[in-house]
């Protein structure tokens, strides 16, 4: 019987909390204020156009209203000690989703960075009066209560410094992701979670997207327009390379840091063609880092590969490495 009891005791304690927060004691409160939300909300979901908006608009108000009123009424409850409440807290949220929330995503990067100095400045709102409800008088804050404000509303800022440094971080990562594969043994700020890629993956696939084209104008090719083709290597193989960079890295602003260019040496069946794939933007090694994938140009007659490029018939071969080799430092200078 004495279970029957507790559960029935706890059960009426649980209806009176409810029945206290529902019923409405006077028409000026924070209950009522909290109504009029849900039911513009209702309204606004019915509505269309410019109606909408403002009724939405005035839902939002009245639904930030009556939460700080909840949430600061008699003796607020303090964060974890500190002179920030846990009202403020929650009215900060929903004041930073109302000013920088969209309809497609409500949390966004500005939502969380200004949160917590909104919420430090709902928290120095009520030294500034004195009294509750509608007896309530506007005041000068004590020294002791100014320089609590201070410290606070400053903390507040620093830590939305700290959150914006975080999305800025984010963001060039996205936006750069060949970052991702420097160091960052020396930053006091960014501490890496993950192994370093070996090798940048957007340099990587220029160049294997650039390969099949230079495959394309070499192969087969008379070799005498192919050596010809070879001495301009340096404007055709740029003018490729920007065009494929342009094409794969268009979602990225890192395509403006990446540069193709050819190197070529003589050897002695015919050439060694090596395309760069260099890095031109920030990066830990002040002389930067480029990537190179090597190929091999060679005349090609009656089936076979041949000592004497004048025969008639001779034809360019090109075959190229299948990956990419990564190497610090500036590349070799063009011959």
């Amino acid at each position: 019987m004495q279970v029957f009891t507790d559960i029935f005791k706890f059960g009426s304690d649980i209806t009176a909390r409810i029945k206290n927060i529902v019923n409405i004691p006077k028409a000026f409160s924070w209950q009522t204020f909290i109504y009029l939300s849900v039911f513009s909300g209702l309204m606004s979901y019915l509505a269309s156009g410019f109606v909408k908006d403002l009724i939405s608009l005035c839902g939002w108000l009245f639904l930030i209203a009556g939460t700080a009123w909840y949430t600061t009424d008699g003796n607020p409850l303090k964060f974890f000690g500190t002179d920030m409440t846990v009202g403020a807290l929650i009215t900060g949220a929903l004041v930073s989703i109302f000013a920088f929330g969209h309809e497609s995503t409500i949390l966004t990067s500005r939502t969380f960075v200004l949160w917590p100095t909104i919420a430090g400045l709902i928290s120095a709102v009520p030294e500034f009066f004195s009294g509750t409800g509608t007896d309530v008088s506007a005041q000068i804050p004590k020294p002791e209560a100014r320089q609590r404000m201070i410290i606070l509303v400053a903390s507040c800022m620093v830590l939305s410094c700290w959150l914006q440094f975080f999305f800025v971080m984010d963001n060039w990562l996205n936006e750069y992701p060949s970052l991702k594969s420097d160091s960052f043994k020396n930053s006091t700020f960014v501490l890496r979670t993950q192994p370093p890629e070996t090798v940048p993956e957007n340099g990587a696939l220029v160049l294997n997207k650039i390969q099949p084209l230079l495959e394309e104008q070499l192969t087969e090719r008379n070799w005498s327009e192919a050596e010809k083709w070879l001495k301009n290597a340096s404007s055709q193989v740029g003018k490729l390379g920007r065009e494929v960079v342009d094409k794969q890295l268009q979602k990225f602003d890192e395509k403006s840091f990446w540069k193709i260019e050819p190197r070529i040496t003589n050897t002695k069946s015919g050439y060694k063609l090596d395309i760069l794939s260099i890095w031109t933007g920030p990066s830990s090694n002040p002389k930067k880092y480029y990537l190179k994938k090597s190929c091999t140009v060679e005349p090609f007659a009656g089936g076979v590969r041949t000592n004497k490029p004048d025969a008639k018939g001779t034809v360019a071969e090109i075959i190229c490495e299948g990956g990419s080799s990564l190497f610090g430092g500036s590349p070799p200078p063009q011959q």
